[in-house]
């Protein structure tokens, strides 16, 4: 009897990249013939492993170097499983992985109560908003609940019980400063993702958008100066005393560099 079990492009591509590392690093001889019977089985799914992107000519993101990747050439680096590891490098970056059925649970259950999680991340946030806009050590804030956000208006019609908890702002003393701040925080999360209980901050230029070149920051409208940051739940005070940390830190550099 077999049994058909439905599994996302994803999953497949975990499984074939974990086997390959496995091969790698595996010698017993036994271990090593399973794990390449299995590999067998699945890379016909995605990809054989056998093509030759180089002789081709028709796979220029995979044979030229990437500039989403610092000028990585896929297919020199890695020959014939060039396309898994594009896959699984793009994909992850760009769509993260699949949703296991018990984070699938962990959502459901934290949707209940979401509400009143978000009437105390819209408090936090003006708070934040006015925190910063008085703050000696940054040059801008962008919120749409301040009157000169281009969302302002737009805002109070959509959200009226308030404007989220996602603030931008930019650091005095640019992408040092902006690395400085981040490393020095303590209660805020240095992570990637948004709308946690805690908060979360990150420095785009040196972080998330790391790999773009100039240009491409601009299209993005990503300066060297901005920080990202999530406000969470935390007591009010707490983040900001945090922040504070963070912005002494931040003077430091620049008080060395001009001496």
């Amino acid at each position: 009897m077999q049994l058909h079990v439905p599994v996302s492009v994803g999953e497949v591509l975990d499984k074939i990249t974990i086997l390959q590392i496995k091969l790698a690093h595996i010698s017993d001889a036994r271990k090593r013939t399973n794990i390449q019977t299995e590999l067998d089985a699945l890379l016909p799914l995605v990809d054989g492993g056998s093509f030759d992107w180089e002789a081709s000519g028709k796979f220029p993101t995979l044979t030229e170097p990437y500039a989403g990747y610092h000028g990585l050439d896929f297919a020199e680096e890695f020959g014939p499983v060039a396309f898994t590891m594009k896959a699984r490098a793009e994909g992850m970056r760009d769509m993260g992985p699949c949703l296991s059925p018990q984070n699938a649970w962990n959502v459901l259950q934290g949707i209940e109560t979401l509400s009143v999680r978000m009437e105390k991340h819209c408090s936090n946030a003006l708070k934040m908003v006015e925190f910063l806009n008085n703050h000696e050590s940054v040059a801008w804030v962008s919120h749409a609940s301040l009157p000169d956000n281009p969302d302002y208006e737009l805002a109070k019609k959509l959200l009226p019980k308030g404007t989220g908890s996602m603030i931008a702002f930019g650091i005095k003393g640019g992408k040092e400063a902006g690395a400085a701040f981040i490393d020095n925080v303590k209660l805020a999360s240095h992570l990637a993702n948004v709308g946690d209980t805690r908060t979360l901050v990150i420095h785009p230029a040196s972080a998330t958008h790391s790999q773009m070149d100039e240009a491409t920051l601009k299209l993005a409208n990503m300066s060297h100066d901005m920080i990202r940051l999530s406000v969470g739940i935390e007591d009010i005070e707490d983040i900001k005393n945090d922040f504070e940390n963070g912005f002494r830190a931040a003077k430091k550099p620049r008080l060395v560099a001009n001496q």
